[in-house]
């Protein structure tokens, strides 16, 4: 039985999950979780911190699924992330497309100076042109002169890439490759969606990521400098009480309409340093998520219209991510945007986790399906010679 590992390395927690290919599908055998103690705003500050909770969270995963694991994938996100959109173009030498000419047009595309100090995560696809001819997604055998691809380009740094690596080795595993954090997360969209076009909005502890989908393919990425951990930070310091207690009451009593809140409802309020709890109104809790949220939700709206799509992304918006399980944040965002919005049904908090082990998986059944079908044309040559031969 073969065996894939995913490792996620976020802002406030570190999750592992190990899964396996099972009856033609990825079967989950185990997860662990631990405290993202040494990373601060999608960055790693504190090596040893790091390797300790990925070692824990790989004990644990380990333990659940009755397996050990060597080698994992790693996603990657934090507001180093940056993305852009670029053309690539060449002539097909000999009137039908091959794969050397798909390759030659992707090298084009990718062929933009980016600083030293980054480094290409992702090359994604949109679509391919010959002749002018668009909204071809394998161009291999078709005719023309001219091969066009528009594609979409993710960086990162350089250096935040080698961290998350460096800590992986420390911790006894080998890095298979590193995804964009957001791209997994969108394992969990439905090939209508993508094709209608939706967004995915990924609200995690430090950042919100985003990826817009339409025919398809991606069509922008953005990372917002805004997560959850700001929402409990509003709370403990309005509240003045612990930060623990902050994330507590925001997981069980937060709200992110206010409305929807009754006068007479209260919770009670720990004090800092031994001081005694207070009763407060649950709207005075409200109060302070409901604005944070909101702009959390322009923010996210303006990244929207940088598409100038917004009017034809039919399937709406997706939110997935811990901190989407705030009661009532995608009413508000329906409101704000004025777009349908609905969030992930299964455990939304592993949702990147869960589709990096997705995406490894795709992987490697792409790798075996593609060692059999050479293997096949192989036979195929061989049987023919031989009844030439005979």
């Amino acid at each position: 039985m073969k065996c894939f590992a995913a490792l996620d390395i976020g802002s406030t927690k570190i999750a592992c999950m190990i899964g396996c290919h099972e009856e033609g599908s990825l079967r989950v055998l185990g997860k662990g979780v631990a405290p993202a103690l040494g990373m601060r705003k999608g960055t790693i500050v504190h090596i040893d911190a790091t390797v300790q909770g990925i070692q824990q969270a790989v004990r644990e995963a380990e333990k659940a699924a009755g397996v050990s694991v060597d080698t994992v994938i790693a996603g990657i996100s934090g507001s180093h992330i940056q993305s852009f959109n670029s053309t690539g173009i060449v002539a097909i030498r000999d009137k039908e497309v091959v794969y050397d000419d798909v390759r030659r047009v992707l090298e084009a595309a990718r062929a933009v100076a980016i600083p030293v100090d980054r480094e290409t995560i992702h090359m994604l696809p949109q679509e391919y042109l010959i002749n002018d001819q668009g909204g071809i997604r394998d161009p291999l055998g078709m005719s023309g002169v001219r091969l066009e691809a528009k594609v979409h380009i993710v960086t990162g740094s350089t250096a935040v890439a080698q961290n998350i690596i460096k800590c992986a080795n420390k911790a006894g595993l080998h890095v298979a490759e590193v995804c964009l954090a957001s791209l997994a997360s969108a394992q969990s969209l439905c090939h209508d969606e993508k094709e209608l076009g939706v967004v995915l909005i990924d609200i995690g502890g430090s950042t919100t990521d985003i990826v817009i989908f339409k025919e398809g393919a991606i069509i922008h990425t953005a990372i917002i400098p805004i997560g959850g951990s700001h929402i409990t930070n509003d709370i403990a310091l309005g509240l003045r009480t612990p930060i623990a207690e902050a994330e507590k009451m925001k997981c069980l009593h937060g709200c992110a309409l206010t409305s929807l809140i009754g006068f007479d409802e209260m919770v009670e309020v720990p004090g800092v340093g031994g001081r005694r709890a207070q009763a407060l109104s649950r709207r005075s809790l409200a109060d302070i998520i409901e604005p944070r949220l909101e702009e959390l939700i322009l923010m996210v709206g303006r990244e929207i219209d940088k598409t100038h799509m917004r009017h034809v992304l039919s399937a709406g918006i997706v939110m997935t991510g811990g901190s989407s399980l705030v009661y009532a944040l995608p009413e508000l965002a329906e409101f704000t945007l004025e777009m349908p919005v609905k969030r992930v049904d299964a455990s939304p908090e592993l949702s990147t986790v869960l589709g990096l082990l997705r995406t490894r998986y795709d992987r490697e059944q792409k790798k075996v399906h593609q060692k059999n079908t050479v293997s096949d044309r192989l036979t195929r040559s061989v049987s023919a010679w031989m009844r030439d031969l005979f």
